[in-house]
């Protein structure tokens, strides 16, 4: 017995339903072969050898063709997810919806990459290091990450508004002009 040269209504069924699901969305391949009407005590071995491409090799080819042409119908490219994302941003503008308007130009900024978006995510707990680990790793953390937290501020600036501050007049008995 050779291999079919053609497929038969029931594998064209089954590969759809693989493919696209059943009425109640995703199913199972002997789900599958129930539906597509295999028996129902055969259904696991039909499916199992309808998705086996020595022995159906028309069938795994449907079914191949059939994602491929389901993922160029919902593909996403860059242009169509920017353009999509621009029309969803004037129709919340033209309803007076504002907050998902904003969202909607966010999301474009972050497809565009204008966003860069960080997580650090750390192992381990502070509270079993020692004082000096601890140390050591603040200094690391802050000698890695010096670039974006510029958070020290310099010595000469802290000298300088101490002068200021010791040379202004005080305010005395509380009294201020409005």
């Amino acid at each position: 017995m050779g291999v079919p040269k053609r497929l038969t209504e029931m594998q064209m069924r089954f590969a759809e339903i693989i493919v696209f699901g059943g009425p109640d969305g995703p199913v199972t391949g002997r789900e599958a072969a129930t539906i597509a009407g295999y028996s129902a005590k055969r259904a696991t071995q039909e499916a199992s050898e309808l998705q086996n491409p020595r022995l159906s090799p028309l069938v795994v080819q449907y079914i191949g063709k059939l994602r491929e042409e389901r993922l160029k119908k919902y593909e996403v490219t860059y242009e169509g997810h920017v353009a999509e994302l621009a029309r969803i941003k004037n129709a919340a503008l033209k309803k007076g919806s504002f907050s998902s308007a904003v969202n909607a130009e966010t999301n474009r900024g972050k497809a565009a990459g204008l966003y860069i978006e960080r997580k650090i995510i750390k192992h381990g707990k502070l509270e079993d290091m020692s004082e000096q680990e601890l140390e050591a790793k603040m200094k690391q953390i802050l000698d890695d990450y010096a670039p974006i937290l510029n958070v020290t501020p310099k010595v000469e600036k802290l000298e300088n508004n101490k002068t200021k501050q010791s040379h202004s007049p005080s305010k005395q008995n509380g009294s201020s002009k409005d």
